[in-house]
């Protein structure tokens, strides 16, 4: 009996040690770190070119240092050796280390010297972290339920409304007739046919009041008619939906990306030009779905996401093997801004060299999640501009001269465009 009960003992000693083992085992590599240092130091120096679950540049790196344990029998020393110098492993014929380099096509890993044991211990100890569960959100169920019970409420109030509409047409009815009875008793609705016929018979006899009615409605049809052509060609608000959503609100907002790094053109060029699709696969080549607090009540996370899929098929991105298909497919932009043919406007003229802002003619770009037309884009408009607008001739030898001596003539300090010749006719027109 003293035997069984010894060895039932000893049965469970050794599946709680073997259970214990196993939990420190899966644990371990993730002990002798801080992974909130270890996320910082991750977005500074790792983040360019790894993700934790999904393959870019390099591996994906979640469970990295038990992953190598597991499969290759590589320690963190390997690991530190990997990340301080990566080529000198490489060089030394090191089996694992010449296989990761083939099988990323060559690319180089930069070497990071500077990181401390510390350092390395607090970035692997953030690649053994658990990856978060997506947090169910209850905001949509609490959504539902008030507008189920906001409907409820307002079918109540449509249902009270209609009946007291019904009633109040039922007392409007009643009125009506009560009032018909008093007229045709008392002949007062002859009496005012009577009136009616009588008072239109004086206008229609009234030449001077048919004169003044017929110049009044002449006027008025004059006015709308104008009103009505000055409008034709101007697109003032004109938005149109482009084939890829593109949002200036979180480029050029957000982000803060300058104007002029995706319409380079816009600088030494007459027009600014259409951003070529590699200028947005400089970025989104690691930038494969956007941040969670990006999306709002209108346009959700996955709604982005899939309009940065429709980039990687225009452009022929295999995100998943992170290399270039050669398939492209050409998207179809509609333009927004567009003037006259016979309308000269140069770009790096008001661009480069009046420093005009691209929002003093295009409004608050760094807002609009829709590209739309802002300003009339009209001669008066620009004309105004030009009167308003003073020419910057500060350090500016190529002015120097001609603001010296139209400073005399119109004795002013300050020359606006107007006043330099920009409302010549053959400045805009030729």
């Amino acid at each position: 009996m003293k035997q069984v009960i010894y060895r039932n003992l000893t049965s469970r000693f050794l599946l709680s040690g073997l259970l214990f083992f196993l939990t420190i085992s899966t644990s371990l590599y993730a002990q002798d770190g801080d992974p909130a240092k270890g996320k910082a130091l991750f977005n500074t120096n790792c983040a360019a070119c790894h993700q934790l679950d999904k393959k870019m540049t390099g591996p994906a790196l979640r469970f990295v240092e038990q992953r190598l344990a597991d499969e290759q029998g590589l320690d963190r020393e390997w690991l530190s050796a990997w990340i301080r110098n990566s080529s000198a492993l490489i060089k030394s014929g090191d089996a694992y280390a010449n296989k990761v380099f083939n099988d990323y096509s060559g690319a180089a890993m930069t070497a990071f010297p500077q990181l401390s044991d510390e350092d390395i211990n607090n970035i692997l100890a953030y690649t053994e972290q658990e990856k978060a569960a997506p947090v169910v959100s209850t905001g949509d169920t609490a959504t539902a339920t008030a507008t189920a019970e906001g409907g409820i409420s307002n079918e109540l109030i449509l249902g009270a409304l209609g009946i007291l509409f019904a009633l109040l047409a039922i007392g409007l009815i009643m009125v009506n007739k009560t009032l018909r009875r008093f007229a045709a008793a008392n002949n007062v609705e002859l009496a005012e046919e009577a009136n009616k016929k009588s008072l239109w018979k004086a206008f229609v006899q009234n030449q001077f009041l048919l004169l003044v009615t017929a110049i009044f409605f002449l006027l008025s049809s004059a006015y709308f008619a104008y009103g009505y052509f000055m409008q034709v060609g101007v697109d003032q608000g004109y938005q149109p939906v482009q084939p890829i959503h593109y949002s200036h609100k979180i480029h050029a907002g957000d982000n803060g990306i300058d104007c002029k790094y995706c319409h380079s053109s816009a600088r030494v060029s007459k027009t600014s030009g259409i951003p070529s699709l590699n200028v947005c696969m400089n970025c989104h080549k690691s930038i494969y779905e956007v941040a969670p607090t990006t999306a709002t009540a209108e346009y959700s996370k996955e709604f982005y996401d899939g309009e940065i899929k429709k980039l990687y098929e225009a452009v022929g991105w295999d995100d998943a093997e992170q290399q270039y298909t050669g398939e492209t497919k050409p998207v179809k932009w509609v333009r927004i801004h567009n003037l006259p043919d016979f309308a000269y406007f140069n770009h790096s003229q008001h661009v480069s060299v009046a420093g005009i802002e691209c929002q003093t003619c295009h409004g608050p770009v760094e807002e609009m999640e829709i590209m739309y037309q802002h300003a009339p884009l009209t001669m008066g408009w620009c004309v105004n501009c030009h009167r308003e607008t003073n020419v910057k001739v500060k350090d500016n030898g190529y002015y120097e001269k001609i603001h010296e001596q139209l400073s005399k003539k119109y004795g002013v300090d300050q020359l606006t465009a107007a006043q330099m010749g920009g409302l010549e006719c053959g400045k805009c027109h030729y």
